[in-house]
């Protein structure tokens, strides 16, 4: 099966946008079925002109590492780009004056399926600034490569941030025009929305199964198979373990210098790696944590995605690497997603009882008990959203 997202029913001719000069929020992966970009397909189309590019995190072309400032105020074929991520958590938003000259915003992004993927964060603050200024916002959907399960953990307020936004789990199972309805209801109910939905697109689907080419929406996420470990292995962000960034496998691989990898096994049980294999590596990142360093780890092996849980595997091994390694174990503590006074760990989880559980020495079944209602209630909630019907 073939899926057209919305950047591909809009180029068929099948939907009507609220004007003709459009502000585009877009990145590298902004691409319809041939891979032609979208900033590339409106210069060609005399439906549309664009008065100005807004690039996310990582930059509109996808260079720019995790948390690295990208520079604005450059033009790009004849358009004035404004960079969404610079040098300050003010930069994260943008100005009514970015959108002088629009008739509407129009949004076309690829998330991951994961909270903390912070696209969702950047649309939701644009709809902001355009609901405070009149302007309409129309989002082309994508799918969500994981597909529509859900999983993690609730969203607490006094922990909201860059990494952690929208009221929704960890793994939502939302694409990113039901995102945008998220904003629409729970933030900004006056914002002027349109979504073009998708046609073809299932619920049940990972997005081997839409027959779209994937590009790596971000430089750390080069496959689907990354998106389906992500919601768990981003957690490791949150410690002095390396992730896998500077590799070629980032959030597959990882691991430290002082790593036990056999009492790490040892205390692992077939539940806590249902779905999945890990095999013990040596690896070198080439940058950010233990760059230049040998690490002893794992890479995690995928085999059954329908029965594998990104987040109860990573905390079954965060567990097991605590209780191991006590004394080399630490959370990162340095200032994360411009929040200096809450542990980059608890930003990413939602709130701090997941932490500070783990540090009593309770387990893996302990610390998901707090997940449970938190599924179970947006199950039931998220139905108001939903674009494309349950599976």
């Amino acid at each position: 099966m073939t899926v057209a997202t919305g950047l591909d029913r809009w180029l068929n001719g099948s939907v009507d946008l609220p004007g003709h000069r459009a502000a585009v929020l877009c990145h590298a992966a902004s691409v319809d079925r041939r891979l032609r970009h979208i900033v590339n397909l409106i210069g060609e189309d005399s439906r549309l002109e664009i008065v100005r590019i807004l690039g996310p995190e990582h930059g509109f072309l996808g260079a720019a590492q995790d948390m690295e400032p990208v520079e604005g105020g450059f033009v790009w074929r004849g358009i004035p780009v404004t960079s969404l991520y610079g040098f300050t958590e003010k930069e994260l938003k943008p100005t009514p004056e970015d959108f002088d000259g629009a008739d509407f915003l129009l949004v076309d992004l690829q998330d991951v399926g994961s909270r903390y993927y912070t696209y969702a964060a950047t649309m939701a603050f644009c709809m902001e600034t355009a609901a405070d200024i009149g302007l309409p916002v129309v989002v082309l959907d994508r799918p969500n490569p994981i597909g529509g399960r859900i999983e993690g953990f609730s969203l607490e307020e006094a922990f909201r941030s860059f990494v952690g936004i929208l009221p929704v789990p960890t793994r939502h199972g939302l694409t990113i025009g039901e995102l945008a309805k998220v904003v629409h209801g729970e933030m900004r109910p006056d914002v002027q929305l349109q979504v073009v939905d998708m046609e073809g697109w299932q619920r049940s689907m990972y997005f081997e199964q839409t027959g779209l080419p994937w590009v790596m929406p971000s430089p750390n996420m080069p496959t689907v198979d990354t998106a389906v470990v992500y919601p768990g292995g981003c957690l490791l962000e949150g410690t002095n373990l390396s992730e896998g960034r500077g590799t070629t496998r980032p959030f597959e691989l990882f691991g430290a210098p002082w790593l036990d990898v056999d009492r790490i096994l040892a205390k692992l049980s077939d539940e806590d790696l249902r779905g999945c294999a890990l095999r013990t590596v040596e690896f070198l990142p080439t940058f950010q944590k233990w760059a230049g360093k040998s690490c002893r780890g794992f890479q995690l092996h995928v085999t059954d995605r329908e029965r594998f849980d990104s987040i109860r595997t990573y905390l079954a091994l965060l567990v097991a690497i605590f209780q191991v390694h006590s004394s080399s174990f630490a959370w990162r503590n340095d200032e994360y997603e411009f929040v200096g006074d809450r542990l980059a760990f608890d930003l990413l989880i939602g709130h701090d009882r997941v932490r500070s559980r783990l540090e009593a020495g309770e387990g893996i079944e302990a610390l998901l008990e707090l997940s449970k209602a938190t599924v179970e209630a947006f199950a039931e909630s998220r139905n108001r959203y939903l674009i494309y019907p349950e599976s």
